[in-house]
């Protein structure tokens, strides 16, 4: 939108002809030119003589009404009008970056609705926010997509990650219940929860085999997770609406919402993370690059609560690249 005076008034010569002095100068031309017109046909006399005065005075008073009709029009304009568009101009560029402003700070940069398979933009635009960051903060429930995240990602970063304690049936119970509702009737909820428990397991053994790929992983196991998941980078948050089944449609995977650093909900996010990540009140684990497997298993069995066998290992470890080689497939984002 600008704030430019234009239209059909928008010059000088334009004003003088759609007003009424413009069409006074008119009317003084066209006197004159037929005043002139008559007596130059005529016999010499007094009647010519005083046709010739009119015409010549009415166009003689035309020239200079024009004349300072333009400049006094120039004058107003510089006056009056000028001012008035540029303050126009000047509040509407104030108006335009204070809209901008809000949006950066409530308003996502990105929507992603559900679908029930991994959406391509999705997954391209994240997997961009990934590679550019130093610090990955993964809220959510086993751990899967950030594990397959960091084998997928070009880059090296340090990855905190707070997850469900699957000894704690009230923290899978929000996410049983999703899942249950995307079955319909024909759902079991105990199967569900089992199947859950087994979805952490295979994202621990997950974390372990994308150590590599990072300075440090520290684990948060906490009981009463948030059900949405939040994945954290230097420049953006990324929320995934689990809670979010007003909609009237429940797909596997939920509507996201991406917010740009510098919003109100990134700095939200990022400082409710950091608490929880640091409270006493959660159990702590570090995996690094040289944990061993043997050292990997007891930190499993303290999680878990349930010990981890050598076969027991390989058995998740192969689900888990089964688990990645899907995702990367369905969401084209290489192997």
């Amino acid at each position: 939108m600008s704030a430019d005076a234009g239209g059909i008034r928008s010059n000088l010569l334009q004003e003088l002809f759609w007003t009424r002095t413009g069409l006074l100068l008119l009317s003084l031309v066209v006197t004159s030119g037929i005043c002139l017109t008559v007596s130059s046909g005529m016999d010499p006399g007094t009647f010519k003589n005083f046709l010739n005065s009119i015409g010549t005075g009415t166009m003689i008073s035309a020239v200079v009404g024009f004349g300072q009709t333009l400049l006094t029009s120039s004058a107003t304009q510089r006056a009056l009008v000028t001012p008035v568009v540029e303050e126009s101009r000047k509040a509407l560029q104030e108006l335009t970056a204070e809209y901008r402003a809000l949006d950066r700070e409530f308003f996502p940069s990105h929507v992603f609705e559900p679908t029930a398979l991994p959406d391509r933009a999705f997954n391209q635009v994240m997997t961009q926010d990934l590679d550019r960051t130093r610090l990955y903060c993964f809220r959510g429930f086993a751990g899967r997509y950030a594990a397959c995240r960091l084998l997928l990602s070009q880059s090296e970063c340090e990855l905190r990650a707070v997850l469900a304690d699957p000894r704690d049936g009230s923290a899978i119970g929000g996410r049983a219940r999703y899942l249950l509702r995307n079955e319909g009737a024909d759902g079991d909820y105990d199967s569900i929860q089992s199947e859950l428990r087994e979805q952490i397991s295979i994202g621990l053994v997950g974390l372990f085999v994308a150590r590599g790929r990072c300075n440090r992983i520290d684990v948060t196991i906490i009981s009463d997770p948030p059900l949405d998941r939040l994945e954290l980078f230097d420049d953006s948050a990324w929320l995934t609406l689990y809670s979010n089944t007003s909609a009237g449609v429940v797909r596997l995977y939920p509507r996201t919402l991406r917010f740009s650093e510098g919003s109100f909900l990134y700095g939200m996010e990022r400082a409710e993370f950091l608490r929880v990540s640091n409270s006493r009140a959660g159990q702590h684990f570090v995996i690094r690059p040289n944990t061993t497997r043997v050292e990997f298993q007891a930190l499993f069995e303290k999680i878990t609560g349930a010990p981890l066998t050598d076969s027991g290992f390989r058995s998740l470890e192969e689900k888990f690249h089964t688990f990645r080689r899907e995702f990367s497939a369905s969401a084209q984002l290489g192997s």
